[in-house]
């Protein structure tokens, strides 16, 4: 078990780090936007690549993200019913969700996204729009911020897991040492 804490901790901080680093494309994202609504409105400067730079930009956040969100418990959850739990009935709830339900699904999405991201990248696919960019930029970030929650939810596991055992005091910080 102490290893796998160890691996845990090690998930943890690429998470935090990846997280911490991709939430400054939110600034980005904001300037591009703010610019590209004075080019447009001011100037009568229109571009579709301003356009798609704001997508790839919150693609970026909101796919890289993911495993953070999961990291700092910041994701949608019913807090009106599980705030009435037990913490062990919690970690409970939490295992049989990232096994039987988040695990599962972020795989799946993983061994579909990468095919499309190396067509993508092998046809050189550029988007429809006149003036539109490079699309395999942005589809290479679906399998990695999936494979980033694949393995944020692999530490989630460990960490309740080891709460169970008597390993650590709290399940959501287990591995964090917090």
């Amino acid at each position: 078990m102490r290893y796998l804490l160890v691996l845990a901790r090690a998930i943890d901080t690429v998470n935090s780090f990846v997280g911490r680093a991709v939430a400054w494309l939110v600034l980005a994202a904001v300037l591009v936007s703010a610019g590209n609504a004075v080019a447009r409105y001011a100037l009568g400067l229109s571009s579709n690549a301003w356009l798609e730079i704001q997508w790839y930009l919150f693609s970026a956040v909101f796919l890289l993200c993911a495993g953070y969100t999961l990291l700092r418990n910041a994701h949608v959850r019913i807090d009106v019913l599980s705030g009435r739990l037990s913490p062990r009935t919690r970690a409970w709830i939490d295992i049989a969700g990232g096994l039987f339900f988040l695990l599962p699904m972020a795989l799946i999405v993983l061994y579909l996204s990468w095919p499309m991201f190396v067509d993508s990248y092998l046809t050189h696919e550029i988007s429809s729009d006149a003036g539109g960019l490079t699309r395999w930029y942005v589809k290479v970030l679906i399998p990695i911020g999936f494979a980033l929650l694949v393995l944020q939810g692999v530490s989630e596991i460990v960490k309740r897991v080891a709460f169970l055992l008597g390993r650590s005091d709290d399940a959501s910080t287990a591995a964090a040492g917090r």
